[in-house]
């Protein structure tokens, strides 16, 4: 079967299968490239916690392509995350990136394939925002005080005026860029970006 896209192009579901594994991998890419060469601290108070964009990516994959799509991004570009730019982390801080990152793609991608609507994709992104916000707290209370050796009253001080606004912050501005980035495809193909990706899989049956 084919689908037609919107520049009047015809694509089987073969050639589909590739592009998508083609642009999940440029996405993965472009994950690591934003975490490799945009860092920098948000709060004067904790200049260790550095925000980077490399989660927008990830969030777009799920969106385009799926929940699934999406979390297979977060795991690749985290893998390769913690084997170059935050090797002193280890596996503790892929684990808690991964949890934590996960929850903040599959949220709006769930709520997105639901309804795709920008009232729907905002939501989405608000609470996958709040619920990786809620989820760094016990992650940093059980994965850094028991594997990482830091002691839990350090964690607990950090956790007010450092850990919770760092991952807010963070969390809320990738959210901000993703939903622009969605916002102009739509409007490039003047269609909801999950219309077309579901035209798209029909093609694969």
């Amino acid at each position: 079967m084919k689908t037609f896209l919107p520049e009047g192009r015809e694509e089987n579901g073969a050639s589909f299968r590739v592009h998508k594994l083609t642009r999940l991998a440029f996405l993965t890419c472009l994950s690591v490239i934003l975490i490799l060469a945009i860092r920098f601290p948000i709060l004067p108070q904790a200049p260790f916690l550095e925000y980077e964009p490399g989660d927008v990516p990830m969030i777009l994959a799920g969106l385009l392509y799926g929940p699934g799509a999406g979390l297979a991004v977060t795991v690749a570009a985290s893998l390769i995350q913690t084997l170059t730019v935050s090797s002193g982390s280890g596996p503790i801080g892929l684990v808690m990136h991964i949890v934590a990152t996960s929850a903040l793609v599959a949220i709006p991608s769930f709520l997105y394939r639901r309804r795709c609507s920008s009232g729907s994709l905002a939501k989405g992104l608000l609470l996958g925002s709040l619920v990786m916000t809620l989820l760094m707290i016990p992650l940093n209370l059980v994965m850094t005080v028991w594997f990482l050796g830091v002691p839990r009253q350090v964690v607990v001080s950090m956790l007010v005026p450092a850990i919770i606004p760092f991952n807010l912050i963070k969390s809320l501005s990738n959210s901000a860029l993703a939903f622009l980035v969605i916002g102009g495809l739509s409007a490039r193909f003047r269609t909801c970006p999950c219309e077309r990706r579901e035209s798209y899989e029909k093609s694969e049956r």
